[in-house]
């Protein structure tokens, strides 16, 4: 499929420092998306006089449908992936991600950030830099721009 091999080191380089601006970037976006989503909530509960409340709940698992949505997409990679150049591939054939792969690999991100971020400083020293979660869900982070054909 794919003319770099997949042990190549140029898939990987740079590739922690990038994800740790695509989460912040992710983050703001998630936030605004919540916010909006709440004030609609808001206006719901008033206007049913609190009856249909329970639907609010939902805005919990608003990062969950945003990240697993993003990386199941045809983009492979969420708008702050996007920016930062990184792209979320299949770990054996570098393929697009399943829709569970996904769901799997933002639910260990998040159960990753619960239980203490220290645990996402192992991609900076495992083979291709991969966290725990990417491990579990076995996807790749890598860098788009180094996917493509290279031109001599």
């Amino acid at each position: 499929m794919n003319a770099i091999p997949l042990d190549d080191d140029s898939l990987t380089w740079g590739v922690p420092s990038r994800r740790i601006a695509a989460f912040l970037i992710d983050w703001a976006l998630i936030v605004v998306v919540t916010m909006a989503v709440s004030l609609v909530f808001g206006v719901i509960h008033v206007m049913t006089l609190g009856l249909l409340h329970g639907p609010a709940h939902l805005i919990l698992i608003i990062g969950l449908i945003y990240e697993a949505g993003w990386i199941a997409s045809p983009a492979m990679a969420t708008p702050g992936d996007a920016a930062m150049g990184l792209s979320v591939r299949r770990s054996d054939d570098l393929g697009r991600p399943t829709l569970v792969q996904a769901i799997a690999f933002t639910g260990l991100l998040y159960l990753t950030l619960a239980a203490g971020v220290i645990w996402l400083a192992i991609a900076f020293f495992t083979h291709r830099r991969r966290a725990i979660h990417d491990m579990i869900a076995g996807l790749v982070v890598v860098r788009a721009g180094a996917l493509e054909w290279r031109r001599w």
